[in-house]
């Protein structure tokens, strides 16, 4: 039906996919490999369904992995600092829409030997271009180590980003766990209390790393303001709230009189 009737199958995929999913998760993916050609996922081309054979089929050359975004609202996601980079490549993505959908990709692993990456992983995207890395990429190494010092346990790490080209701030995941499968889990009885090991990512090529780098070196208080907002906008653009919503908006408050 897939191949001679594809609308039938979208059809019925629409209806019986979350359990084709779910067959590939459990089990510890014993039915993966029976199973994953059949299995469908809405993508940034045309936000239409394609196979993962489709997706490998047309990627271009020099294209490590498959990409995906997870998330509730296609829009959105594709809105998403950490997506803006892959998309200007040329590279397609997979719109992980449903809660199972990252669990399944994560039980497979990879297929026809290209690794499943999501656009939020803290690591190598297989975007950087060796000849653009900068020459010192210590250089802020203080500034960092200060954003971590205020932000303390909320984030594992504080670094400068490869991966944001037109925004300012973003948070990746480090770890088997994350952002997404935290806010799945917050729903699941007795592991509410599950958090993604979170990284700020700062991009130093947007102006407002250079009001940052300012505030450090004349005005502590002012850096601890945008610190905090800073990061408080990383985590709305995730879909969560600032520990203190209040706090956050005073903070906008401050910045604004």
């Amino acid at each position: 039906m897939l191949k001679n009737e594809r609308e039938k199958y979208e059809e019925f995929f629409k209806n019986f996919g979350r359990t084709l999913k779910y067959g590939v998760y459990s089990g510890y993916g014993i039915n993966k490999e029976v199973l994953q050609d059949l299995l469908l996922f809405y993508s940034s081309k045309e936000k239409k369904y394609v196979t993962l054979e489709e997706y490998v089929s047309r990627m271009p050359e020099g294209q490590k992995y498959i990409y995906y975004v997870s998330g509730d609202d296609m829009d959105r996601m594709l809105k998403l600092p950490q997506a803006e980079l892959v998309l200007d490549k040329g590279y397609e993505i997979l719109l992980l829409t449903e809660e199972v959908d990252e669990f399944a990709l994560r039980m497979m692993g990879s297929f026809k030997d290209k690794e499943f990456k999501s656009v939020s992983d803290s690591g190598d995207l297989g975007l950087e271009n060796k000849d653009e890395r900068k020459e010192d990429e210590g250089k802020n190494k203080e500034l960092y180590d200060a954003v971590k010092e205020i932000l303390k346990d909320k984030v594992k790490e504080v670094k400068p980003s490869k991966k944001l080209k037109t925004h300012p701030v973003c948070l990746s995941s480090d770890g088997l766990l994350s952002i997404e499968i935290e806010k799945v889990m917050k729903h699941v009885p007795g592991a509410q209390n599950l958090k993604a090991e979170k990284v700020l990512e700062i991009n130093e090529a947007h102006p407002v790393f250079g009001a940052l780098k300012e505030a450090f070196e004349k005005d502590k208080e002012k850096f601890n303001l945008y610190v905090n907002l800073l990061y408080g906008q990383a985590l709305v653009i995730e879909g969560l709230l600032p520990e203190d919503p209040v706090e956050f908006a005073n903070g906008i408050c401050k910045l604004m009189s």
